[in-house]
């Protein structure tokens, strides 16, 4: 049987799937829309309203890296899971998974000389999938 850590972990990355499969809608500005309560944004915070500046991955590129964070209070029964990058071609550049004692912090190279959109997404256990995207 599937632990609960490895559980979460599995569902962030095919949410993350979800997010930018063929179509690219995210990247199309149609989450709310084609996504609805399954993927949430800054603009798009549906029934978590008011939860996005807690939720909301914070992207910064400098570099040819990506960093990641989440401003989300870290406790053992809430806590942001996952963060995972993914290009706009839908190739995963990386992902971290978290325990309630992390900071929900991540570094990804970049692919060398890319350019284009990206997004970036924070898995809370209790709060659901939230997307970021952005411009390299």
């Amino acid at each position: 049987m599937i632990d609960r850590r490895e559980f979460l972990k599995t569902t962030a990355v095919a949410a993350s799937a979800v997010a930018v499969t063929s179509g690219s809608k995210v990247f199309a500005g149609e989450t709310a829309a084609s996504h609805a309560g399954i993927v949430y944004t800054e603009k798009e915070q549906g029934q978590w309203e008011g939860k996005a500046g807690s939720h909301a991955p914070k992207v910064t590129v400098a570099e040819g890296k990506v960093s990641v964070t989440t401003e989300h209070p870290m406790t053992e029964p809430h806590f942001i899971v996952r963060h995972t990058v993914v290009l706009e071609d839908g190739k995963v550049i990386g992902g971290k998974t978290f325990t309630h004692a992390d900071k929900p912090e991540s570094s990804f190279d970049l692919p060398a000389g890319y350019t284009g959109k990206a997004c970036a997404t924070s898995f809370c256990n209790l709060h659901d999938l939230w997307v970021t995207e952005f411009t390299v």
